[in-house]
């Protein structure tokens, strides 16, 4: 069985490769990620590549094999199952799951999750509007935009939000710009470094450059 820390820097690596396609990962981007040193990154990188999880040449990166990726993806699954269910069942803050979440990704069997799965309906997004995989291992793709690139005038819908810490979080909750929520861009001022937003019901807000990137939107059917 994968230690905690085998699964930790498979689902690393699977992220980065996500937000990159075709691109290696490099060995300060796990070591950034995972906080931990750059040697400790090499030396866990050539197990993993032992054991035919990844594929690593030094100085060029790291990716995923295909036993590797089954693995970090069924640990994916159990994260984002795992945070929904901590939300949406048990009432823990949004902002606060991912802590809880990690340790329990690897201590619940299979069994639960599926259990949970089968309680929460199957659903295909987690609270932050990450893709949860499916028990086959398959990850829906989203047509997203952020809020930096999406169209002005047009009704939109917040889909996902990229960052995650709690900070963040209970900045997007106290604005009301939580997943699910609808909103449409006035207007962007690159001179400073805002975009006003209208929110039915709510009222104007002007919401900095920087945070608006970290805001994924889809337009409304």
């Amino acid at each position: 069985m994968p230690t905690s820390t085998v699964e930790d820097y498979l689902k690393c690596i699977l992220l980065a490769e996500q937000e990159a396609p075709e691109q290696p990962v490099s060995t300060g981007q796990i070591a950034g990620a995972l906080s931990v040193a750059p040697g400790t990154v090499t030396a866990m990188l050539k197990t993993l590549a032992y054991s035919g999880l990844v594929s690593y040449e030094p100085y060029s990166g790291v990716s995923l094999t295909d036993p590797g990726r089954q693995l970090a993806v069924h640990v994916l699954r159990r994260h984002r199952l795992v945070e929904l269910f901590l939300v949406r069942v048990m009432g823990l803050d949004w902002a606060e799951v991912h802590d809880e979440a990690e340790l329990l990704e690897h201590a619940v069997s299979d069994r639960i999750i599926e259990r949970m799965d089968a309680m929460l309906g199957a659903p295909d997004v987690d609270p932050h509007g990450d893709p949860i995989p499916t028990a086959g291992g398959e990850v829906e793709h989203q047509e997203l935009q952020s809020l930096l690139d999406c169209p002005s005038g047009v009704w939109l819908q917040v889909a996902r939000v990229t960052d995650q810490t709690v900070d963040f979080l209970q900045l997007v909750e106290t604005e009301r710009l939580m997943p699910g929520s609808r909103l449409k861009v006035i207007r962007r001022d690159e001179a400073a470094d805002t975009m006003e937003l209208e929110r039915p019901g709510v009222g104007p807000l002007a919401l900095g450059l920087r945070a608006s990137s970290k805001i994924l939107v889809s337009e409304e059917l």
